[in-house]
């Protein structure tokens, strides 16, 4: 089993709730979120269906919508809600000492 790698992608103080911010990791296009609860979520930037980026899209609760056609995306999950269909690739993220970092 390969072991996790753990990438610094930002500050906690350079996010703003309910705004996406891209990141690129490893070639990878990602979107990094925090919601209103104070959690921070990572997905892929690109929306299954137009192929949107996310981290332009709308957030609420812990969703974020596409900004192409509101595509209704889970942001635990990275299921894509009905009556779409579809799913994105989520990361795990560790905050630590204010550093936000993804697990790969």
């Amino acid at each position: 089993m390969k072991a996790m790698e753990k990438v610094k992608v930002t500050t906690i103080d350079a996010l703003t709730p309910l705004i996406g911010k891209k990141v690129i990791v490893n070639e990878k296009e990602i979107g990094i979120f925090l919601t209103e609860d104070g959690k921070v979520h990572a997905v892929s930037n690109i929306c299954p269906h137009k192929q949107g980026p996310l981290s332009e899209g709308t957030v609420s609760g812990k969703y974020v919508y596409c900004p192409l056609h509101d595509q209704k995306i889970d942001l635990d999950s990275g299921e894509v809600q009905e009556p779409d269909t579809g799913c994105v690739s989520t990361y795990q993220v560790e905050v630590i000492d204010g550093d936000v970092y993804l697990c790969l």
